[in-house]
């Protein structure tokens, strides 16, 4: 059997180029939000990139998306840069455009400035269109987000804030979506219309009868038992922050794909790493889902399981792996002993070693001393609970109680989940840039639905389907 292994040249790309955006420069919208609106989207990553534009398509223009970063998928960006990730493990097809609609998608917006593109970009392309496996240049997924935002008026309806909570109220009384059911399943939910949510934040609140939660997922803590006290120990770090430049000799915890990014970091900038892995060996996979996943099928035979199924393909889905292309740089920095690699260890303590550096314990007994420990300990679901009162998400093992039709939680038909939280529902790819398309088509069709607006889109019965910026 001979396996294809692709090169490390694929993980290399360009950052920072000019790319011209439809319509202008990207709007900037400025001072509190306004006090109602038909829907409010929490979090303008690629999920509320995907809801607020297809709301747009289906006439619902009296949006307010709200995010920390304040502009769409700065978050999400700036995680990636801070790994220095330059391609992403997505495909061309899965991007946060909208179905159904004659609008540009990210394999033709990458053909649309074929010039701008290097070689092995342009390879990449052919191998798309030819429906072959491919990555997606950082650069290029950038470009393309600020074009569906302009495209889409999103851009003119996001603003900068952190949203503190989210209450539904129904008559006035948010104990009346109480609702102890724990079946997560296909139901119809309640039954129940909620009249109003509010939504607020630090100096704003905002009256709508929907709110869209796209929360992602957060980094996973630290057990608490790794050290004494809240505060991280000098020297260690987590995978979203920038790890120190003259730490000469790396340790990272985790085996998935940020780790993998640290490490080559740290290899190509000629730096010594270790790597730290629970489990007894690397896991090198292209996608961090099995293909089924992705199709309609595939999501028919995952929500027609029992919950416990459901549980355990999680379970296995959500493991950490690694993109092939990092597997041949890796394998020969150990060989030369650059890189050492502890597989099958657990940690149960970080302290501080000698000479300022820090030492990872073992629960064998061993430690792994460096200049600096970076934990790339994978991510955690964001299932609303920080946001919403208490018995709202009705979480049974961290997932929230989802009307399966609409993704509504069954406690608050006003509110919606996109992006990871709606994996019970949706499968492993709840939490991936397609699942978000998916998603979106049920809870925009939703929103629309309860707002009275006509299943036909506005623009496309204008312009006889091609939808342009006015």
């Amino acid at each position: 059997m001979i396996t294809f292994v692709p090169g490390p040249h694929l993980l290399d790309s360009p950052r920072g180029r000019d790319w011209p955006v439809v319509g202008g420069p990207v709007a900037r919208t400025t001072g509190p939000p306004p006090a109602t609106a038909d829907v409010v989207v929490v979090g303008a990553g690629p999920a509320g990139l995907a809801v607020a534009s297809a709301l747009w398509h289906l006439g619902v223009r009296d949006t307010v998306v709200l995010d920390r970063e304040g502009r769409p998928c700065g978050r999400f960006l700036d995680r990636v840069d801070v790994l220095r990730q330059r391609v992403l493990r997505s495909p061309y097809e899965h991007h946060p455009g909208v179905e159904g609609y004659r609008d540009c998608e990210l394999l033709d917006f990458a053909r649309l400035h074929w010039s701008r593109l290097t070689p092995v970009e342009r390879r990449e392309v052919r191998m798309a269109q030819a429906g072959h496996r491919s990555v997606v240049p950082v650069d290029v997924f950038e470009a393309y987000c600020a074009h569906v935002a302009s495209l889409h008026h999103v851009d003119e309806r996001t603003w900068r804030a952190t949203v503190r909570e989210v209450r539904p109220t129904e008559n006035g009384d948010t104990d009346r979506h109480r609702d102890t059911g724990r079946d997560t399943g296909t139901g119809a939910g309640t039954g129940r219309s909620t009249d109003t949510v509010t939504v607020r934040g630090d100096g704003f609140a905002v009256t709508t009868p929907n709110v869209v939660l796209c929360l992602g997922e957060e980094r996973r803590a630290a057990p608490s038992t790794w050290w004494d006290g809240e505060a991280t120990p000098p020297g260690v770090g987590y995978w979203d922050e920038p790890v120190p430049p003259d730490a000469g000799e790396l340790v990272v915890v985790g085996a998935g794909l940020s780790a993998a990014h640290l490490l080559a970091n740290a290899l190509t900038g000629g730096k010594r790493a270790h790597w730290v892995l629970r489990a007894p060996e690397e896991r090198y996979q292209c996608a961090d889902v099995n293909a089924s996943f992705f199709r309609a099928e595939g999501r028919a035979r995952f929500s027609g399981t029992s919950w416990e199924d459901r549980l355990t393909l999680m379970g296995g889905q959500r493991r950490a792996s690694v993109m092939f292309e990092f597997r041949p740089l890796l394998q020969r920095a150990e060989a030369d002993g650059r890189l050492t690699v502890h597989r099958g260890r657990t940690v149960t303590a970080l302290e501080p070693g000698r000479d300022g550096r820090v030492a990872v314990r073992l629960a064998d007994g061993g430690r792994v001393l460096g200049d600096h420990a970076v934990l790339a300990l994978g991510t955690a679901v964001s299932n609303g609970e920080r946001l919403l009162p208490e018995g709202v998400p009705a979480a049974r093992d961290g997932w929230p109680a989802l009307d399966g039709r609409t993704l509504a939680y069954r406690n608050a038909p006003g509110v919606f989940a996109v992006g990871a939280a709606a994996g019970m529902i949706l499968g492993p790819a709840a939490r991936n840039i397609d699942g978000h398309r998916v998603a979106t088509a049920r809870v925009a069709t939703a929103v629309a639905a309860r707002l009275g607006e006509s299943p036909v889109p506005r623009a496309a019965k204008a312009e006889g389907g091609v939808v342009a910026r006015v």
